[in-house]
């Protein structure tokens, strides 16, 4: 081989090095919710509402918004449905609480519009599902007398969960 054609094929190596380092790059791994750990939340967050009287439906939704899991308990009323999935996706889609993306709506004129986003419902009782800082999915609870009482009973699911989130 001529030193020629063995530059122009040391170039081509390199080149199709490059291109396949550069392609590798382009791919992304991410943490997502299991419909295993989906079931148990909304079990959890139904379990924890009822200990306290209330009939909720609880619906867990993965990092993009996509529903994993609905429990809905004996006489939760029908609202409940569409309210606990519309929380679960606010909350995936911001990455943070309902309730405290409402009180940034209530406060702050310039976030007033937040409401306006199609398929955001500002109420408490969203929250996202963390493994350490990177957002996996979301909780929405509805049915509670209150927000606050949906978003503690998202909580205490969460925590019964805690030692799969690590």
């Amino acid at each position: 081989m001529s030193k020629t054609n063995l530059k122009l094929a040391a170039l081509a190596l390199l080149a199709a090095t490059s291109v396949a380092q550069a392609q590798t790059g382009a791919v992304r791994s991410e943490k997502n919710v299991s419909l295993e750990l989906a079931t148990q939340i909304a079990a959890a967050g139904v379990a924890a509402c009822q200990a306290n009287g209330y009939a909720v439906t609880t619906t867990v939704v993965d990092r993009a918004g996509g529903v994993r899991a609905v429990q809905r308990a004996d006489n939760a009323g029908p609202h409940t449905l569409e309210a606990s999935r519309l929380k679960a996706y606010t909350s995936a889609s911001a990455k943070n609480t309902t309730l405290a993306i409402m009180e940034t709506a209530q406060k702050n004129p310039a976030a007033a519009n937040l409401g306006d986003i199609p398929g955001y419902l500002l109420l408490g009782g969203g929250v996202p599902i963390k493994v350490g800082t990177e957002v996996i999915g979301a909780v929405g609870i509805g049915g509670a007398p209150g927000g606050h009482l949906d978003e503690q009973c998202a909580m205490a699911a969460l925590d019964k969960v805690k030692d799969a989130l690590k």
